[in-house]
């Protein structure tokens, strides 16, 4: 006898191959992830029932001392089961009190989650101080970059016409519109929306308007919604909208972010976005986290390493890290010298759930997600 430690990402296609039937692979692939759910302000008595009904089915609750003797009124939890478990307690603690129904839930948007298809967003600035001046392009040289940017196997190009660099001033919309209008009428003239799906980065209903009428499909929006009259206007065109996470703004998000958890705060804020964004009969959301948006170090790598969590809003979820300068305090680099460092955030943010990944470079992206899906899809039998 000869064994092996297995990593196999489908693993229903595995049991499929190993002979189990039907049945068996449906029970066996949730019996084979385990998860682990941090529980914040949990009832003390909610704490209680969660942990003998985790340990009557082999899950686990992770307590405090505290929680037996009843010392404080809510604590912190962590949560321990496998899909199988988590659908089991889904359906158990709706009949429990102390918040536990809500709890159940939140649990079943753990259980079977959506997958989506890997998507490169390339990146065309159409302004002089995006943060990389490789970035810039004009008119007719704007298009050139595009067609190449689909040669290379972008599914999507997002244009912009503003810096949203620390320390950027936004400009009236006139002057963004200015910008952006001679690279949209080529790009309607020349009809590149039946080649590749366009986004706009702006939140400028006026500026958004005039490119939703020549093709383009994916509002991309900073503020995350919170205008109206973008949202009215997304509606109305029937628009796929980015829902990205931001404090404060451009001229200040870097100055101390602060959050009392990082994870949590920005769920809530998602939470609160994706309700209103469904209010005005927007579908079609997307999300993103915003890295470097108001964020330390530690927050963007947080956030990175816990991307998973968000997927249980059913989403896709964006993650643009490209060239950025969390990479430089990292490894210290200059811009032009941070491509390595991208592709080790995006590699890995895929891994953790990403599906739309916002890049300069979308020649190598391509190359690397490839090779990543082709090592992923291997079966060992």
């Amino acid at each position: 006898m000869r064994v092996f430690k297995v990593k196999n990402k489908n693993i229903s296609s595995f049991l499929e191959k190993l002979g189990c039937d039907k049945g068996g692979v449906n029970i066996l692939s949730k019996k084979s992830e385990l998860h682990t759910l941090y529980i914040k302000d949990l009832h003390v008595g909610a704490a209680n029932i969660l942990k003998q009904d985790a340990l009557s089915i082999g899950a686990d609750l992770a307590v405090p001392n505290g929680v037996v003797i009843a010392s404080e009124k809510y604590f912190d939890a962590l949560l321990i089961g496998t899909t199988k478990h988590f659908e089991i307690l889904s359906k158990k603690e709706l009949a429990q009190p102390f918040g536990l129904k809500n709890l159940a839930h939140y649990l079943k948007t753990f259980i079977n989650q959506k997958e989506f298809k890997t998507k490169i967003m390339g990146i065309v600035n159409a302004n002089d101080d995006s943060f990389f001046e490789k970035s810039r392009f004009q008119g007719s040289n704007a298009i050139s970059k595009m067609e190449q940017m689909i040669e290379d196997g972008a599914d999507i190009i997002d244009l912009g016409g503003v810096s949203s660099r620390p320390g950027s001033i936004a400009v009236p919309w006139k002057e963004e519109l200015e910008r952006l209008k001679p690279i949209l009428d080529l790009i309607f003239e020349q009809k590149l929306y039946e080649k590749v799906d366009f986004s706009l980065d702006s939140y400028e209903p006026e500026v958004l308007k005039y490119a939703l009428d020549r093709g383009f499909k994916i509002v991309n929006d900073i503020t995350g919604l919170e205008n109206d009259e973008v949202c009215k206007l997304s509606a109305s065109y029937k628009a796929q909208v980015v829902i990205m996470h931001m404090q404060k703004d451009p001229t200040n998000m870097q100055k101390d972010p602060f959050y009392e958890n990082v994870i949590l705060d920005i769920d809530e804020f998602f939470e609160n976005r994706v309700a209103k964004a469904k209010g005005f009969g927007i579908e079609n959301i997307v999300l993103d986290v915003g890295i470097g948006f108001g964020k330390t170090l530690e927050h963007n790598l947080l956030l990175l390493k816990n991307l998973e969590h968000f997927k249980h809003f059913g989403y896709e979820l964006l993650i643009g890290a490209s060239r950025k300068s969390m990479i430089n305090m990292v490894v210290p680099s200059s811009i032009e010298d941070r491509l390595p460092g991208t592709l080790a955030i995006h590699l890995e943010s895929i891994k953790n759930g990403a599906s739309i990944i916002r890049c300069h470079d979308v020649k190598e992206h391509y190359q690397a997600i490839k090779l990543q899906e082709a090592i992923q899809s291997v079966e060992i039998l």
